[in-house]
């Protein structure tokens, strides 16, 4: 009776030796299905995104450059270059007949519109330079040089206006670089004669005398356009500052008779009375020079006929003077000594002459 005890316990222990293990649930979660992870087709997605706008962007941009392209043709050659000519047009009648202001208004008008010339922008410039606006001619011309580097007028138009600026090294300057534009290039508007002058005449004032000569000389020697007898003038003053006298009064000469040649021909009173002015002076010049070198018959005669285009002027003052001069003459050397005051010359600015095709 005691054995009985002894096989329940060994059943209680069998029982314990067949309880589950820990290593189940493990088994049991490796049979799972595998989860689903968002992430990765998020980034898919926001990938075709990026690209798909980027394509879509480069699109629009590219349709839109192409109509700002065409509509922008059609502008310049249809509208806006018609509306410029027509302001440019209007503009240079009016400064050719003395309305600077409104010129210089057509004219902007001309360049705001677009597609402005280099003409317009010489066009205003010089009438700015007329107006006395300098500041605004030089920006002007600057701007006309920047569109076409090698526009003979341009660098001529600016060398008048540093000649007013009183710079005379930089109109030197502008006025060699339109001698060199326009002998590669020559300009319907401009003559070599009158670029030659141009140069001598600031050889003359900065004093460089042989200068002064070698382009008057070369100017007179010109085919083209007409003779200014003011160029025998200035190189007739060359010649006086060298003490080459003979010289200065066959020029004075030369000057005088082209002005009789052309003093007919001058379509106003006041072109004639300014000629008759200028040759009444070198008559005067020339009797002076005659004085010098002792040639006192010579000196009368000057004299003489620049008392007569005095009187014709109805220029008493002179006429008087004159009067007084010419008796002087008439008595004996050792009695009295005659001196004849000549003016020194001064550099005059040229008013500039707007750009006309």
């Amino acid at each position: 009776m005691k054995k009985a005890p002894a096989k329940k316990s060994a059943i209680k222990k069998s029982r314990t030796t067949v309880r589950p293990v820990a290593s189940k649930p493990t088994v049991k979660a490796n049979k799972q299905k595998p989860c689903f992870n968002p992430w990765s087709l998020s980034i898919y997605v926001y990938w075709f995104i990026i690209l798909f706008f980027i394509a879509a962007t480069f699109y629009i941009l590219g349709r839109s450059h192409n109509m700002q392209t065409s509509s922008s043709n059609i502008e310049i050659t249809e509208e806006v270059l018609l509306q410029s000519g027509d302001y440019y047009d209007s503009g240079k009648t009016k400064l050719l007949a003395g309305n600077i202001d409104e010129a210089i208004m057509d004219l902007t008008a001309s360049i705001d519109a677009g597609a402005a010339s280099v003409d317009t922008y010489l066009l205003r410039g010089e009438a700015y330079m007329q107006s006395g606006n300098y500041r605004a001619a030089m920006a002007d011309f600057d701007a006309a040089l920047a569109k076409d580097p090698a526009n003979a007028v341009a660098y001529y138009d600016r060398s008048l206006l540093n000649t007013r600026l009183e710079d005379y090294n930089a109109a030197m300057n502008d006025i060699n670089n339109a001698l060199a534009a326009n002998t590669s290039n020559p300009s319907p508007i401009l003559q070599m004669r009158d670029l030659y002058a141009k140069r001598g005449q600031l050889n003359l004032w900065l004093k460089n005398w042989q200068g002064a000569i070698a382009d008057y000389t070369n100017s007179l020697a010109r085919p083209e356009g007409s003779v200014n007898p003011s160029v025998y003038a200035e190189r007739a003053e060359a010649y006086t500052a060298l003490q080459q006298y003979a010289d200065a009064i066959n020029d004075y000469s030369s000057a005088i008779r082209v002005i009789s040649e052309q003093i007919q021909g001058v379509p106003t009173l006041e072109e004639r009375e300014s000629l008759s002015n200028n040759a009444m002076g070198y008559f005067e010049k020339s009797a002076a020079l005659n004085l010098q070198m002792g040639n006192v018959d010579a000196a009368r005669s000057d004299l003489e006929s620049s008392y007569t285009i005095a009187v014709a002027l109805n220029d008493a003052e002179t006429a008087q003077r004159l009067t007084k001069l010419i008796s002087e003459l008439s008595v004996p050397a050792a009695e009295t000594a005659v001196v004849v005051e000549t003016t020194e010359t001064v550099p005059v600015a040229e008013t500039p002459q707007p750009v006309i095709e």
